[in-house]
């Protein structure tokens, strides 16, 4: 039953706190690997179990938040998750050993993964069905933001207090949380009956997932199908997933119930939801990586160029609410902010060793722009057809797609940054050998640079070769990073156009018109160069199902 007045804002502030410090915890370890290495005397390959078993008890417990809600109560089941939660913080914060931490962030990875999905169904219980869109902003604030903002916290808290305060920062916030809830949260009225518990499909859906997010997570750093645990983990999740959905296919009381994705909005959107997550979490994870490691950037300085294009999401997701209110067709948004989702990576991969700050600031204000039209619109696409008894099983499954398309983007992007590395390479060093006048021409530069400082011949020669090796070095990367940015554009336009065109046709021709292409535009004339995108004299002639024309001019 929809609330009124102060109790929904009261609500909305409590979950969106909720969810937000899950997604947070997400990425806020990332920036404190060494920091926590030297303290609990742990490798690379330990610390990185910290980040793995904290994503891999989300993804399972995320499509099972909806059976749980409905057999303890959503409201108890809301407290429960936000108390452990709290507490795991407390216990990964005075860890003794690396897997001691590993442990209670498992932990924490259960209580943060049913605050998001819990969250989400609140919240779309507590806002009338016609201010759903409002409500889907809202939510979509903790959403985008968490993972953006996670780096730029951790990466302050680290370097002005310790690495254990990235997680006693949770206390204080999860106890507001908790007296919140109990006091203003109530059971939903659509819960389910408790049943029996499927047993089996537990099992199946932690054999399955949990073995996927474990493969996608340590792949890469472990040479893929080399490693023999690898290989196994691979045959566990097919048999797993198969298993798991013909159980959950076949059960009287499934813990997901997989019927429901009948529903064909459900279905295209959380497939659009998985690319989402590709997009968000890949260019969260590549972008740091490419201004630290290429262009010399501090932790926080890569922190303080996201805070533009999270402070233009957080404008433009209760705007985007209030225009699905007022009827704005949700495939409309969600064309626009591809497009600046597009344009985003298309700026970004002409980047060169030169960009600085004021080059990065005009895309990332399209990407954070671009992301709240996607969000919100592919989400209440999704759950909008959905009747009140399906709303929290929706919720979970379409939350668990983003987190396995962030997985999926991650660990991809990690793989084709080592392949084009290695590419790059090989062919840059073909030019590195006496036979070729460009390369002549800089070392003997070079050369004689380094005789006149006073180095003796031979001391002279091996510096000059060591800092021609660092110049292809360093044009390695970039050519490496701007081959990931070109692909997250490819990719994600070609998928999501197809997705959505073909899922869509049917019962918006005008939208299938518009996204295939059967548009004139007359005089329009675009213009890229470095961060700045320039749109000139553009009309727009759309034909609509009826025979009518609508004009768009910018």
């Amino acid at each position: 039953m929809a609330e009124k007045g102060f109790n929904k804002w009261i609500i909305t502030f409590t979950v969106i706190t909720a969810s937000l410090l899950e997604l947070i915890d997400t990425t806020v370890v990332n920036v404190s690997t060494p920091q926590i290495m030297g303290n609990l005397g742990a490798t690379l390959e330990d610390v990185g179990w910290v980040v793995t078993a904290y994503a891999v008890a989300n993804v399972i417990i995320l499509p099972m938040t909806g059976w749980l809600s409905g057999r303890f109560g959503r409201r108890n089941y809301f407290v429960f998750s936000i108390i452990l939660f709290t507490v795991a913080s407390f216990f990964c914060g005075n860890a003794d050993n690396i897997w001691e931490l590993v442990i209670f962030r498992f932990i924490q990875g259960i209580g943060g993964g049913a605050l998001l999905s819990t969250s989400q169904s609140i919240l779309v219980e507590t806002w009338p069905k016609e201010q759903m869109g409002m409500a889907t902003a809202l939510f979509g604030l903790g959403v985008v933001i968490g993972p953006t903002l996670g780096p730029t916290l951790g990466g302050f808290i680290t370097d002005h207090f310790s690495w254990p305060w990235i997680f006693y920062i949770n206390i204080p916030l999860g106890i507001i949380a908790v007296l919140l809830a109990l006091t203003y949260i109530k059971d939903s009225i659509h819960q389910h009956g408790k049943g029996d518990v499927d047993w089996l499909g537990i099992f199946l859906l932690v054999l399955g997932i949990g073995s996927l997010q474990v493969i996608l997570e340590k792949g890469e750093s472990e040479d893929w199908f080399a490693t023999p645990y690898i290989t196994g983990l691979t045959i566990l999740s097919v048999l797993g997933i198969v298993l798991f959905i013909w159980r959950e296919l076949t059960a009287e009381h499934p813990i997901v119930n997989l019927r429901i994705l009948k529903n064909r909005e459900l279905s295209i959107g959380m497939f659009t939801t998985f690319i989402l997550g590709f997009g968000l979490f890949g260019s969260v994870f590549i972008f740091p990586i490419f201004c630290q490691n290429l262009l010399g950037f501090t932790a926080q300085q890569t922190g303080e160029l996201m805070i533009p294009g999270g402070l233009s999401t957080i404008i433009m997701m209760p705007l985007v609410g209030r225009l699905l209110q007022k009827g704005v067709p949700p495939q409309i948004m969600a064309t626009f902010g591809f497009i600046l989702f597009f344009l985003f990576t298309m700026t970004l991969s002409n980047s060169n060793l030169q960009s600085g700050e004021k080059d990065f600031f005009f895309p990332l204000m399209l990407r954070g722009v671009g992301l709240s039209l996607l969000f919100v619109p592919l989400t209440t696409l999704a759950l909008g057809s959905l009747s009140p008894q399906n709303v929290a099983q929706g919720v979970g499954l379409n939350n668990m797609m983003r987190q396995l398309g962030g997985s999926f983007g991650v660990a991809l992007v990690t793989t084709f940054i080592h392949l084009r590395q290695a590419t790059h390479r090989t062919n840059l060093l073909e030019h590195v050998n006496t036979y070729d006048p460009a390369f002549n021409a800089r070392y003997q530069a070079m050369y004689n640079g380094f005789l006149s400082k006073g180095f003796d011949s031979a001391h002279a020669s091996s510096l000059a070769y060591k800092a021609i090796d660092g110049a292809v070095l360093k044009q390695t990367y970039l050519m490496t990073y701007v081959d990931v940015f070109g692909s997250l554009e490819f990719s994600s336009f070609s998928v999501f156009h197809c997705s959505i065109c073909r899922g869509l046709r049917k019962r918006h021709r005008w939208w299938w018109m518009l996204t295939k292409g059967m548009f004139n535009v007359q005089g329009s004339r675009f213009k890229v160069q470095g961060s700045k995108f320039k749109v000139q004299s553009s009309r727009f002639n759309v034909p609509s199902p009826t025979g009518q024309t609508l004009n768009f001019e910018l």
